[in-house]
């Protein structure tokens, strides 16, 4: 019998680590699974998932640019995915696509367990308003920040997403509030970058001057991708800090998902960490 099919979908992703990190927890939890990579053409994501089920595929992970279509083509929608509007995570079960978004746990476990920082009380800084910050932010507020300011080119795209969360937000008295990216005034504890910046090369979008002394700048790229920012966040004195725990954090809430069975992510992280410095 052949091992169950999963893919990871986004465009690009030839840089993706998810199959080494999915088939590393399958070795480690007794799972029977063939994970690979799928580039997808702009346009054609509705179609190469219909395709991909129809092969028998029975999950697959969504990256940039098709969180927020893998979402609105769902059947059934989990809470997280409801709130963010956004999908990392599907599975099809009897013609039924189920979309859930595991992002933002993992990148909340990953500041919190992998760098060690209470988000409670904390002043954040969400950089860009695409589905990996919609993907997180709900996560976020649930941390239980003073406040969380949502920063992107598009003003009116950040007001979107903190509108869709205010419920969220005053629930848990955490101050949500939207800016674009020109004239941000004050410091953050915490600086996350969501936007695609990183991937492009692109500079980093934001002053120094948002960093408090200190403060942990995370940057949800990871490899060379993640280098700029990382580079930046240590000329200004900040803790510098990559999307390689979360990406692991969430591959494993999607592990969870798909096999019922919740494998060792940190053990995972310290391979392929290591595997990644050789």
């Amino acid at each position: 019998m052949s091992p169950d099919l999963y893919c990871v979908m986004g465009n690009p992703v030839a840089h993706s680590r998810s199959p080494w990190i999915h088939a590393r927890f399958a070795e480690l939890t007794g799972q029977r699974l063939h994970y690979v990579k799928r580039q997808i053409e702009l346009g054609g994501f509705a179609q190469a998932l219909h395709a991909f089920a129809q092969e028998g595929g029975l999950g697959c992970n969504v990256t940039v640019p098709f969180k927020f279509e893998a979402a609105a083509l769902a059947t059934q929608t989990s809470e997280r995915a409801l709130l963010a509007q956004a999908a990392n995570t599907l599975s099809f079960k009897e013609g039924e696509i189920l979309a859930d978004n595991t992002d933002g746990v993992g990148l909340v476990d990953d500041i919190e367990q992998g760098a060690g920082l209470d988000l409670q009380g904390r002043r954040l800084l969400l950089i860009g308003a695409g589905g990996a910050a919609a993907g997180v932010l709900g996560p976020l507020i649930l941390a239980h920040p003073a406040s969380v300011t949502v920063a992107n080119r598009t003003l009116d795209k950040a007001d979107s997403l903190v509108q869709c969360h205010a419920a969220l937000a005053m629930l848990h008295n955490t101050e949500l509030l939207a800016h674009d990216l020109q004239g941000l005034k004050g410091t953050f504890d915490v600086v996350i970058n969501a936007s695609s910046s990183s991937l492009g090369g692109a500079a980093v979008p934001v002053p120094g001057s948002t960093l408090k002394a200190g403060a942990l700048a995370y940057d949800m790229m990871y490899g060379p991708a993640a280098q700029g920012f990382l580079t930046w966040a240590h000329e200004h004195g900040a803790l510098p800090r990559d999307g390689l725990g979360m990406l692991v954090s969430q591959a494993a809430e999607a592990f969870l998902i798909w096999r019922g069975v919740r494998p060792p992510a940190q053990k995972v992280l310290a391979e392929l960490r290591a595997v990644m410095a050789q």
